[in-house]
């Protein structure tokens, strides 16, 4: 064990270093992930004709999308606790056996997704297309779009393990590089597919999603690189891709509940594209909207998101290791660092709320309610970001089921049915901006119960602690 100490930055570097450190790079990545998702949608808002259309069309596949994510992501986080875990005990053979089968996970999970883009997307495109109030072409629109990005999705599902793996050994840098790579092919590509420069094809939302899933692949291929290169404490035998039950079983015992917490943004955005399209006279224009502020609000939440990731390995590294001055050092700075990027944040969007809703080709009416929309839930970013701080921590500590009730709080039980009640409300345009108040009640009430989960979590996991 002291060797292990010696030889990770984890174990001996101070922690509020190790969050720059590992942080910023993680934090950065996540932002570039949010500003290359806004930037492909001002691309398709632009296009000559459709923009806005293609836009509705984007958030019909955009649940689906979020699903191939939390499937990805959610393995990953599984992998990064066990992986970090086995490397503060000093156990090489486990921590060897956890990256093998990450890989073949992404292996299996790439296959169904490639049936789902043969099999399902149309009929689940077609189940939000609210009997009629979302045209046909949208719905064409939105199917080509996703069949693409389902055909082509192991590029997404190696990245988004392999991600986890270089943020576990503490090379988050690298993993930042790698989503550099991505961020930028797709940038780049995104307007020579959409509107068919260099003498190609005019290809649109096919365009689109070429460039995306393009992007995707260069950030799984360089983050394989970097790991076959820098992860010298893993032994990268194909041997250890053979699955096992008891590594299995491990990675989803913190897997599988971050799975279900992120896949229920899936239920999320499902549910209120449904909710948002019986809106009366603007049910289209709310989806639209809708589907470009999840977006856009993702400059703000992906730094959350991105502190969450450095927050599971440095606690849950030091929790291995029984450091608990560590432990409870990494819990704090987590949650105040988290607090003061979502102020920060909340104070940017605000400042520029009306150039960023210009950079979408809107009709008037979309553009109000985006305005609206962009201003009301800003309010509710604070609470947002102390509620996945504190999921990073729940499952760092191995409470995998705190950390999933804290999801389905914040995703679903105390935002669909607000949405639903407040839609009941909307008579028109006029009032349609009510709806948005939904997420600030959502994130408010959700904070109250990850404190009352935290307290009792904090006194058996941390204060019990010998060390």
């Amino acid at each position: 064990m002291e060797e292990t100490k010696k030889s990770s930055k984890m174990a001996i570097v101070p922690i509020q270093k190790l969050f720059i450190t590992m942080g910023t790079p993680i934090v950065l990545s996540m932002m570039l992930q949010a500003a290359y998702n806004i930037i492909d949608s001002a691309f398709l808002s632009n296009m000559k004709e459709n923009g806005e259309a293609v836009l509705t069309a984007l958030s019909l596949a955009f649940p689906i999308q979020l699903l191939m994510v939390a499937i990805g992501v959610g393995t990953g986080v599984g992998v990064n606790g066990l992986l970090a875990r086995s490397l503060g005990q000093g156990d090489k053979e486990k921590a060897s056996k956890t990256v093998g089968n990450g890989l073949t996970l992404v292996l299996i999970y790439t296959v169904v997704f490639v049936l789902f883009g043969f099999l399902g997307v149309r009929p689940y495109i077609a189940s939000q297309s609210g009997n009629g109030t979302v045209s046909a072409a949208v719905v064409d629109m939105a199917v080509d779009y996703l069949q693409i990005c389902c055909w082509f999705s192991l590029g997404q599902c190696t990245f988004s393990v392999l991600e986890k793996m270089l943020q576990a050994t503490g090379r988050s840098l690298y993993s930042t590089i790698a989503q550099i790579a991505g961020a930028a092919t797709n940038i780049l590509l995104d307007p020579i597919l959409i509107y068919g420069w260099l003498g190609l094809p005019e290809c649109g939302v096919k365009g689109a999603a070429y460039a995306t899933v393009i992007g995707q692949f260069v950030s799984g291929i360089v983050a394989f690189i970097f790991h076959m290169k820098f992860n010298h404490e893993i032994d990268k035998s194909p041997k250890y891709m053979k699955i096992s039950g008891t590594t299995l079983k491990s990675i989803y015992a913190v897997g599988f509940p971050a799975i279900i917490a992120q896949a229920v943004m899936t239920v999320m955005t499902y549910g209120m594209n449904i909710i948002l399209g019986k809106i009366p006279e603007v049910g289209e224009n709310a989806i639209t909207v809708y589907g470009l502020y999840c977006k856009v609000q993702q400059l703000v939440t992906f730094a959350a998101f991105g502190l969450r990731d450095a927050i599971t390995p440095i606690v849950s590294f030091n929790h291995g290791m029984h450091s608990k001055q560590r432990v409870k050092d990494g819990i704090r700075y987590g949650l105040v660092y988290t607090a003061i990027l979502m102020i920060f944040g909340t104070i940017l969007i605000e400042s520029i709320a009306i150039p960023l809703t210009k950079l979408f080709s809107l009709s008037d009416q979309s553009y109000g309610l985006c305005l609206s929309c962009m201003r009301i839930i800003l309010l509710s970013f604070l609470f947002a970001g102390l509620n996945v701080a504190f999921q990073g921590v729940f499952q760092a500590l191995e409470r995998g089921m705190e950390s999933l009730v804290v999801s389905l709080c914040r995703q679903i039980i105390f935002i669909l049915p607000v949405a639903w009640a407040l839609v009941q409300l909307i008579n028109g345009a006029s009032n349609a901006s009510l709806v948005w108040w939904t997420f600030l009640i959502g994130e408010g009430a959700t904070l109250v119960i990850s404190i009352l989960m935290f307290i009792p979590t904090y006194r058996k996991k941390v204060n019990a602690m010998e060390g």
